[in-house]
């Protein structure tokens, strides 16, 4: 429940922001970074990105021909096969019987055993020990309404969350007032400041710049705006919104930045398990009632490539092509959009022929996987118009049928902070096949926007045309197609537009859901202890010899990293630490030994001295974390004072292959 250090500084950034506007103004190296999560190509296009950006958001709301687009594309897939009646979902839609939905929340939550009695109470007390005081809450909110539906069948009631909470975790962690007064006290300090200080006018011409704290929880962030909001001179001086999408700056976390793809498999369980109990805690916060909805089975076509769910497409395709993230057809899709029609004009908008479409969808099912298909001859109008077809025809929605209403609920929320709270933690809801794909076409449809000087697509006219695509499905009632009003085409737009323009930062996993991760690992490893209430003195001088070995360990200790490249046999290599050890220096280090080896790999050296195992990576490996792909920038000796236990292990990139 308590937040710790970082947790507390985190908070006292969010509600003194009059210091770090001034920080923003001139932000210290060390101190900040804009965008840490960008890749080297993102960053190296940084320069034309903001004077794109600054022409995108001109066109503060979608024009009228972006409107027209939007129902035009609605019409058409109303018209579609399978879409004659978008209506029917209603019926095909099996509505959850009462407690069903409560039930099978716990159960993607990781909390199934608090409403068994299979294990004992040390089991259920691990997860919900790591919770924040406001998630917590939310847990018991959809544990009273289970065992309110469970009254009404005459069933006996589970035991309250609290009686297995409290007495077990005040062993393993401290009272959670600190964190509390920590709050309050910030909110005060907030009350005494000017709010011209406190959000400051940026300066005309300039560009609007958001703050994106990760160290704190998104639930409880959303429990201070909330506080903050009921302020008088924060009600009457707050800047209204104007429809512009700001440039947004994230403070450096000396652990790096996590992708989703940086974990193992066992870590993003728990990642989303964390995630959803923070979304549904947001949810509870800003008053918004989303359910999830369960779709009958779809007799699956006999089609290779349309209606195929993702899961299978890709067990398929990795028989052809291991480690593929996305499928094949839909690689080759976009790496022939991304050739020719990128730089066409009114790609995604103009309609295709619908008999050269039909052709040549009947082509690719009968020949992608047996020859190769020529595209020489293929209108970039029809192979826009495939894409489309080939996301919205999966038999569920590429945004889930559990999560697509989640995702449109997004639209209804106010502040830009906290839609980008909800859409990161609904990413990383999503299945692995799922988030892939949505990436892969998240990436071509930002290349679109950004060649909007040649195809005149700008990024409201692509958000537009494609948002009908995903968030209206045969499979899911949606309030879209009620009504054509514009203001239904500008809110789902805008989500739309917030995925292409902000994904790279919703692809990361924030910083307060590792730290819950780890931590959760720790109690797992250590939950053998609960069982005697007189361990909770050992585990205080555990936390006290813990806090003295990390200043031990600022003398600049030596770490010993195993290395496993490529056909390497297993060897290690020494490395010394200090204040400003990053694990990119470690890697360089590692690359400048391999020149001078004598026994360097086969394809371990190119010619001129370069080193040819560029996709190499640092790895922390056990401890309180599973396996976790490093940042470059990560600070080492901070990571060695956060996880002492683990291994750092030099190997190539899992992902190296994929091309995400």
């Amino acid at each position: 429940m308590p937040w710790g250090k970082s947790g507390s500084a985190a908070l006292l950034l969010l509600s003194g922001r009059a210091t770090a506007w001034a920080k923003a103004r001139n932000p210290s190296p060390t101190e900040m970074s804009v965008e840490p999560w960008a890749s080297p190509r993102d960053q190296a296009a940084a320069e034309h990105d903001a004077h794109a950006a600054s022409s995108q958001d001109q066109e503060q709301r979608p024009d009228q021909q972006c409107v027209d687009s939007f129902w035009s594309e609605v019409e058409t897939i109303r018209q579609g096969s399978g879409y004659a009646d978008l209506d029917c979902t209603k019926r095909e839609s099996r509505q959850s019987e009462e407690g069903e939905q409560e039930e099978q929340w716990l159960a993607d939550a990781g909390l199934s055993t608090l409403i068994s009695e299979d294990s004992e109470d040390v089991d259920k007390a691990v997860l919900l020990s790591t919770l924040t005081r406001t998630q917590a809450e939310a847990v018991q909110r959809r544990l009273d309404s289970y065992t309110l539906s469970l009254r009404k069948r005459n069933k006996p009631a589970p035991r309250d969350v609290r009686d297995i909470f409290n007495p077990i975790t005040q062993t393993l962690c401290p009272e959670p007032q600190h964190s509390e007064d920590t709050a309050q006290t910030s909110m005060a300090s907030m009350a005494k400041t000017p709010h011209s200080a406190a959000t400051p006018e940026p300066h005309r011409g300039a560009p609007k710049e958001e703050f994106f704290i990760t160290d704190v929880a998104y639930c409880e962030q959303a429990v201070i705006f909330l506080k903050q909001a009921k302020l008088p001179q924060y009600t009457s001086q707050r800047r209204k919104e104007d429809g512009t999408l700001p440039r947004v700056i994230c403070p450096k976390c000396r652990l790096g930045v996590t992708r989703v793809q940086d974990l193992s498999q066992a870590d993003m369980k728990k990642v989303r398990q964390l995630a959803l109990i923070d979304m549904t805690a947001l949810c509870d916060l800003l008053e918004l009632e989303v359910k999830r909805h369960k779709t009958v089975k779809r007799k699956i076509p006999e089609s290779p490539l349309y209606g195929v769910p993702l899961a299978t497409l890709l067990e398929n395709d990795q028989k052809l092509k291991p480690n593929t993230a996305t499928p094949l057809f839909m690689q080759e899709l976009l790496s022939f959009l991304e050739k020719k029609g990128v730089d066409s004009e009114g790609i995604l908008r103009v309609p295709g022929s619908q008999s050269r479409i039909k052709l040549l969808q009947q082509n690719l099912e009968a020949n992608f996987y047996s020859r190769p298909v020529s595209w020489d001859e293929v209108s970039p109008n029809d192979a826009a118009a495939l894409l489309k077809k080939f996301i919205r025809e999966l038999p569920a929605p590429l945004l889930t049928a559990e999560y697509l209403n989640t995702f449109s609920a997004v639209r209804d929320i106010t502040e830009l902070r906290q839609k980008l709270h909800m859409l990161n933690l609904l990413i990383l809801l999503l299945p692995e096949p799922n988030r892939n794909t949505l990436k892969a076409l998240l990436e071509f449809l930002s290349k679109v926007v950004s060649s909007e000087k040649t195809n005149r697509m700008n990024l409201w006219a692509v958000a537009t045309i494609m948002a009908p695509n995903l968030f209206l499905h045969k499979a899911v009632p949606s309030r879209l197609a009620e009504g054509a009003e514009k203001g239904h085409a500008e809110k789902a737009a805008d989500v739309m537009r917030l995925l292409i323009r902000y994904q790279d930062l919703l692809w990361t996993i924030p910083n307060f859901l590792m730290s819950q991760v780890r931590k959760l690992n720790e109690n797992s490893h250590r939950r053998y202890q609960f069982y005697d209430r007189r361990i909770k003195n050992l585990l205080r001088k555990i936390h006290t010899d813990s806090r003295e070995k990390t200043d031990k360990n600022a003398s600049e200790p030596c770490r010993t990293v195993k290395i496993q490249v490529g056909d390497l046999v297993s060897s290690t290599m020494e490395f010394q630490l200090n204040v400003n050890s990053r694990a990119s220096d470690l890697l360089a280090q590692f690359q400048r030994q391999s020149l001078r080896s004598p026994d360097n790999g086969k394809g371990k050296m190119r010619r001129n001295g370069s080193v040819a195992n560029a996709d190499c990576a640092l790895y922390e490996v056990g401890g309180n974390i599973g396996e976790h792909c490093l940042d470059p920038d990560t600070h080492l000796l901070d990571l060695n004072n956060s996880n002492s236990g683990g291994e750092w292990v030099i190997k190539m990139k899992p992902n190296a292959s994929r091309q995400l």
